[in-house]
């Protein structure tokens, strides 16, 4: 990969790993480990079978526990110490092999377009939970395996494609996080209204 191609993988698998983790590390292990494309040399450890093995578990546990309502934002919070830290290490071996000052560029700004994903997922989630049918839950969660499916497996064939997609995707999730953010916040405040207008009768 050139620099460039390189920054386009980086920044579209940040973004599905900030997603689903445990997809994003399974998807690229399989490509990998079936010799579908070449992984940067730094990425090697996620074609070995303990690898595959324990996110194809923890694929499997998420993909149900994620989709429970209430229980998916515990989960979630959870695993705010498991995706930023797993994008870092994404980042971080994608780019062994380049100057030290543009491989630490490189893990921060991989760890931070995690984190506006992982952000955008919560405030989504707790937007959603509030709504009595789980339907809403179920749709959002398969929507967001398919798109850290979909994002890694372009990242790796098409990057600049995968890293365009990421990038509005991740304005579509800010915008999406400050309206679920309000919408939580006027909720809060019509609870605290509704509880004063109680407490003076």
């Amino acid at each position: 990969m050139t620099p460039e191609s390189l920054a386009a993988f980086v920044i579209a698998v940040s973004f599905a790993a900030g997603l689903n983790v445990y997809a994003t590390v399974l998807t690229l292990g399989l490509l990998a480990r079936l010799h579908w494309v070449a992984l940067p040399s730094g990425l090697d450890a996620v074609g070995h079978t303990w690898v595959l093995a324990a996110a194809a578990a923890l694929f499997a546990v998420e993909f149900f526990a994620d989709k429970i309502p209430a229980f998916d934002l515990v989960w979630n919070a959870a695993h705010t110490f498991v995706r930023l830290p797993v994008a870092a290490l994404l980042a971080y071996g994608a780019t062994t092999h380049l100057p030290p000052e543009m491989h630490l560029l490189a893990t921060v700004l991989g760890t931070a377009i995690a984190t506006a994903a992982h952000g955008s997922k919560i405030v989504a989630r707790a937007a959603v939970t509030p709504s009595p049918e789980p339907i809403s839950n179920i749709a959002l969660s398969s929507a967001e395996d398919v798109a850290a499916v979909g994002l890694t497996w372009t990242a790796t064939h098409h990057p600049y494609v995968g890293a365009g997609v990421a990038s509005g995707l991740m304005v579509a999730c800010v915008f999406a996080g400050w309206l679920g953010f309000r919408f939580i916040q006027r909720g809060w405040q019509r609870l605290r209204g509704s509880r004063s207008l109680e407490a003076r009768r």
